[in-house]
């Protein structure tokens, strides 16, 4: 038997008003369908109406394309001078691509510098391993000290410079310049029942987690952050939260 899919749990008048707004691509319907809620969420309401307004589907896409734009010309120089030193300083290919999890469950391929030797057996930059997890929320932990970084790509990751490709990504519309940390495929699990709220917007180049320390942070914040984030976004948020990158990228504070 088909599952009820989000707008079954909310009320006659909240339907309503959900109907008024503009319509989410069929893809979010598609996957929203797939998700049991017992009880109508404020928070879960709030997310839908942010991310289905004109405001975000927009404004948001035309700030990401003219300010990604914007920095991918203005940061050009920088850009070409770390992808020199990554092919100075190890052997390997410049660019590193993984497949991650976008808005609506969609996958991409995100883009970075590479900062890692080359090992044909560990394809990802985060490993799901055991000991990676604790007893209460599967936190993963990124190793400080991890052997697999090359010194100079330990530089770019701590200056956050190793980003700077996704640039692209924003500017194809795989990202946005702000939203969650993009996941792979085996974190989808970790996220529970707030899965749903990383799915409804568009993974970030910076964000909540960016700001509020980065892997210092535990998993189960950081799912909360999002959470937050896809629950309470607007444009100044997203503006308070590029202000805050800055000082965040300075001070490398959970960077690793």
């Amino acid at each position: 038997m088909r599952g009820k899919g989000a707008l079954d749990y909310l009320p006659d008048t909240a339907v309503s008003e959900w109907n008024q707004q503009p319509s989410i691509p069929d893809v979010a319907q598609d996957r929203l369908t797939n998700y049991s809620w017992t009880r109508h969420s404020s928070l879960w309401f709030a997310a839908l109406t942010r991310a289905s307004s004109l405001r975000y589907s927009v404004i948001k896409r035309g700030l990401d394309i003219v300010l990604s734009s914007f920095f991918l010309i203005l940061l050009f120089p920088l850009g070409f001078l770390v992808a020199l030193l990554v092919k100075l300083t190890s052997p390997g290919p410049v660019f590193y691509r993984q497949e991650r999890v976008g808005r609506f469950g969609i996958p991409f391929r995100i883009i970075k510098f590479r900062s890692m030797y080359i090992n044909p057996h560990r394809a990802s930059v985060i490993e799901l391993t055991p000991n990676r997890f604790d007893r209460q929320g599967f936190t993963v932990i990124k190793m400080a000290a991890d052997p697999r970084i090359t010194p100079f790509g330990r530089l770019i990751r701590r200056l956050s410079l190793d980003e700077l490709p996704q640039l692209i990504n924003v500017l194809i519309g795989d990202m946005s310049l702000v939203g969650p940390r993009p996941i792979i495929d085996a974190e989808r699990p970790m996220y529970g029942r707030n899965l749903p709220y990383y799915d409804l917007v568009c993974p970030g180049i910076t964000g909540l987690w960016q700001v509020s320390g980065r892997s210092n942070i535990g998993y189960e914040q950081r799912v909360l952050l999002d959470r937050q984030y896809a629950s309470q976004w607007s444009c100044l948020l997203d503006l308070i939260i590029l202000l805050r990158t800055i000082p965040a990228v300075i001070t490398m504070k959970g960077a690793y």
